[in-house]
């Protein structure tokens, strides 16, 4: 089991495959990319797998979501999936992505066995869309939802960042689109995980915002904390349902007291939190021959080591040296 001192119980990993990406959104990254990871720095696939088997096997981890960067730029990614669904016991699989490559291989890796996918999108417009990721790609976007939602990688969930003076006046036309297409709509609070440090509070576009606009042409009542769980999304339903939508208010709204999440970066480093400036070397034992029983001991040490909450509301907090495209989602 993966518990910290203040008694939440971690059953969510989430593994980052890659840092590397093929938009280059301006709340991430610099229009230049970063620089990437060495491949001897990334995880092996071998390495990744084994690393999954601990923590389903030893440590009770029951959900697996893979990030990037962007997920799908990782050659192995197909193999990874069929492997890890054949582990006991077999966790629950999702995939976050930018949908771009998803045209080309939802089909597989749902015959791989992965269940379900959130596919970010922030706009409906194609040209605010090469504003915000700086690639003329928006189609391929679409696309990939579509083939997400034919193969039955379902609920496909929509995840969404508005950008002020970009697509924040988008909210009720993405919801309409997204009950329309029978696509889960998330909106997510902009955070400070930008590579070039540009976030500002006092500049982005709240919940708050969010709701006020999407009930200028819907009604929304508040699904309740029983249904949301552990989950990091507060949601409504959508005119008195059985359609919802959801808002993550990572900023305004921290759930950092039902969080049950931990992350194994790329290159093989445990995070207890997206905000964490400290990090955890599996690697380091993956390579110098470690036992499970002593990696799952290093893990368990490390989720010890995890804070109350984000700090975000800390007038003394201090953004991350690694942007998100490192991190995973």
């Amino acid at each position: 089991m993966l518990i910290d001192t203040y008694g939440r119980v971690a059953t969510d990993l989430r593994v980052s495959l890659t840092d590397r990406c093929n938009l280059r959104c301006t709340y991430c990254m610099p229009e230049e990319g970063l620089q990437w990871l060495a491949k001897p720095d990334l995880l092996t696939d071998d390495e990744i797998v084994r690393l999954i088997d601990i923590a389903v096997r030893l440590l009770g981890i029951e959900e697996v979501r893979f990030t990037g960067g962007e997920p799908l730029l990782r050659p192995g990614l197909v193999g990874i999936v069929e492997r890890v669904a054949a582990l006991a016991p077999r966790p629950q699989m999702s995939l976050t992505t930018n949908g771009i490559g998803l045209r080309r291989t939802a089909t597989a890796l749902k015959a791989a066995g992965l269940d379900r996918v959130n596919v970010s999108l922030d706009t409906l417009r194609p040209d605010v869309f090469k504003t915000l990721t700086r690639r003329d790609r928006h189609g391929d976007v679409l696309d990939g939802l579509q083939a997400a939602h034919d193969a039955g990688l379902t609920p496909v969930k929509v995840n969404t960042v508005l950008m002020p003076g970009l697509n924040e006046d988008e909210a009720p036309d993405l919801l309409a689109w997204a009950l329309g297409h029978g696509y889960e709509l998330r909106f997510i609070e902009q955070m400070p995980l930008d590579a070039q440090h540009g976030w500002k509070r006092e500049s982005m576009v709240t919940a708050g915002d969010i709701l006020a606009s999407l009930r200028t042409r819907f009604d929304l009542a508040p699904e309740g904390a029983d249904d949301r769980g552990s989950a990091p999304a507060e949601r409504w339903l959508v005119d008195g349902g059985p359609h919802r939508v959801g808002v993550i208010a990572s900023v305004t709204r921290p759930f950092c007291a039902a969080c049950d999440r931990t992350r194994l970066t790329a290159d093989g480093q445990i995070r207890t939190c997206l905000f964490a400036r400290e990090e955890t070397d599996l690697r380091g034992a993956l390579r110098s021959g470690g036992s499970d029983e002593e990696i799952a001991r290093i893990w368990r040490l490390a989720m010890r080591g995890k804070k109350a909450g984000a700090g975000l509301d800390d007038p003394t907090f201090v953004q991350p040296d690694r942007p998100m495209s490192a991190i995973g989602g």
